[in-house]
């Protein structure tokens, strides 16, 4: 794009307050827009910011012709209601994916701009040529930022998918039992170590979504970050396991950027 003299694809992050999962998470997505050749740029908001004046930075990168798309970085402070503002962002803008008009597009199986991080799940189970038809994948959450989408995306017919896909959350019963039937399991749920040795059947492909932030006083920081699968005592069982960090993560920032260069790519079609 650039050397037929395009601008580069360009992407803006949003983040209100100082969560110290996001400010990783924002690092390593401006980290990887530089090594890509992306710009990029980072509009901090302080945790008391209004929702209006949320609404209005939104209007403003709507409007902005030099920005293909950007991201507000959750998870945002109880004030703000995060329904509010995903709608708010133009569809065409929106390289997270979460818009209703981009998840309805994709329940229709049509073009559309996919979550970022169930969008990595598959492509990271497409690079390792891990079988999924007639699987059985079981997923742990039901968030629209995961694992509802990724479920819609492993049972659809396409290559990966044509799984059969059980969703498990809070209320549901006998978690273990149903997780030892897994063949592909999915731990999105946001408690560290939730997954243990004896819900993990051997064999299973184990995914790990979870950025859990945990005290560490080795760590400058004072903290360091850990999945939601005991990553030590289910591995031996695995014929895959992804690591926490690594693994989801970068995959997911992949498919954000993916996003953004085809967000970049339609804009430009259009002009």
């Amino acid at each position: 794009m650039v050397e037929s003299g395009m601008k580069p694809p360009s992407l803006a992050v949003v983040l209100v307050g100082n969560n110290p999962s996001s400010e990783t998470y924002v690092r390593n997505k401006l980290k990887a827009c530089e090594e890509t050749g992306f710009h990029s740029r980072l509009i901090r908001l302080p945790d008391n910011v209004s929702e209006q004046k949320l609404m209005e930075t939104i209007d403003l990168l709507n409007e902005e012709n030099e920005t293909d798309g950007f991201i507000i970085q959750t998870p945002l402070p109880p004030h703000i209601r995060e329904e509010n503002i995903i709608i708010r962002i133009q569809a065409e803008k929106d390289v997270d994916g979460f818009h209703p008009e981009n998840l309805g597009k994709m329940m229709r199986g049509l073009p559309a701009l996919l979550p970022a991080t169930p969008k990595g799940i598959v492509d990271l189970l497409h690079h390792y040529h891990i079988e999924t038809t007639g699987k059985h994948c079981v997923i742990l959450g039901r968030s629209l930022i995961v694992g509802t989408p990724l479920a819609v995306l492993l049972s659809r017919k396409a290559n990966p998918g044509n799984c059969t896909v059980t969703i498990l959350h809070s209320q549901s019963k006998n978690i273990p039992e149903l997780t030892q039937q897994a063949d592909i399991l999915v731990a999105a749920i946001g408690k560290a170590h939730f997954v243990t040795a004896d819900m993990v059947k051997d064999g299973a492909v184990v995914i790990d979504v979870g950025t859990n932030s945990i005290p560490d006083n080795s760590k400058k920081s004072g903290y360091r970050l850990t999945g939601d699968v005991d990553f030590e005592q289910v591995s031996p069982k695995c014929s895959y396991i992804s690591p926490v960090p690594g693994g989801v993560g970068p995959m997911t920032i992949a498919g954000l950027l993916q996003n953004t260069l085809q967000a970049a790519k339609n804009r430009r079609s259009m002009k």
